[in-house]
């Protein structure tokens, strides 16, 4: 067999950012000087929440973009937090709003997500959105399955009648992103800790999405010769969900990790926040 393709999403993310340079150019200048924003929320001292967001913060700044940062304490309390996102709904110079995720136990985070309004959801989880993304409605999809079809996009892999086998349902990845694939006419089979025989299942995909959030829990010999594999998940050490080593010598395309859908997730955030501004603003791209 052909040496697999390697899905590269931090080439793609950085040729996606170049794009958005002059877009953000052009609203400034239409709007005599209104630079686009995203607010990101951090509720807590989580180190690896504090690297996402800044991350995000970095991508913001590289487009020309700003972000705004809030932050709350680690005892926040669920009233707090939406007093928080009322006051970004309601604030014309902020286009996307960002809730980081997770947050303390203490805090009910559907209730804070379903109150980003919808026109600045662009991380993709509200309720509303999921429903709307769903039905074929327009919607900002979640930010990560959103780069991930985006990569399936660049890299010309065929979606359309592909037995699927997505393996997690959170509902800002593994749902949302069978939802996606789905509407694009794949042939889709969620997965998750109950089901029974997890590697038959597997076995008979031509495309396998790791979402499971576990190191290394989907083994090469789950993977049918030939198959696509999406590695979504990253885990220290630089490993995601899928044993990548030995599973990508049997695939025909794989996403690395790192590298893979990481990139890709930052610059969809980044790009529907882009979209959002031009909306709100009434400009053109």
């Amino acid at each position: 067999m052909a040496d697999p393709l390697i899905l590269d999403g931090k080439i793609l993310a950085k040729s996606i950012e170049e794009s958005l340079k002059p877009r953000v150019s052009a609203i400034i200048e239409k709007t005599d000087g209104r630079i686009p924003i995203l607010a990101t929320i951090l509720v807590g001292d989580d180190p690896a929440s504090a690297t996402y967001v800044k991350m995000k913060g970095n991508a913001c700044r590289r487009i020309g973009m700003e972000s705004k940062k809030i932050e709350l304490p680690t005892t926040a309390s669920t009233e707090e937090l939406l007093a928080a996102i009322k006051a970004l709904n309601e604030d014309p110079g902020v286009n996307g709003i960002l809730l980081q995720h997770p947050v303390p136990e203490q805090i009910h985070e559907r209730a804070c997500f379903d109150a980003i309004a919808l026109e600045k959801d662009v991380d993709g989880v509200t309720s509303l959105g999921f429903g709307r993304m769903a039905m074929g409605e327009f919607a900002y999809g979640s930010a990560t399955p959103t780069g991930i079809m985006k990569i399936l996009d660049h890299y010309n892999i065929e979606i359309k009648g592909k037995r699927t086998v997505v393996v997690g349902r959170s509902p800002i990845l593994g749902k949302p992103l069978a939802m996606m694939l789905l509407n694009r006419h794949a042939t889709v089979t969620i997965c998750h800790s109950r089901t029974v025989d997890l590697p038959s299942v597997v076995r008979e995909a031509d495309m396998v999405v790791g979402a499971v959030g576990k190191p290394k829990f989907i083994k090469a010999d789950w993977i049918k010769e030939g198959a696509i594999i999406i590695d979504a998940g990253y885990h220290p050490g630089g490993i995601g969900d899928v044993d990548l080593e030995e599973a990508s010598k049997r695939s025909s395309a794989y996403t690395p990790v790192p590298g893979g859908v990481g990139p890709m997730t930052i610059v969809s955030l980044i790009s529907q926040t882009v979209e959002a501004a031009e909306k709100q603003l009434g400009i053109t791209p």
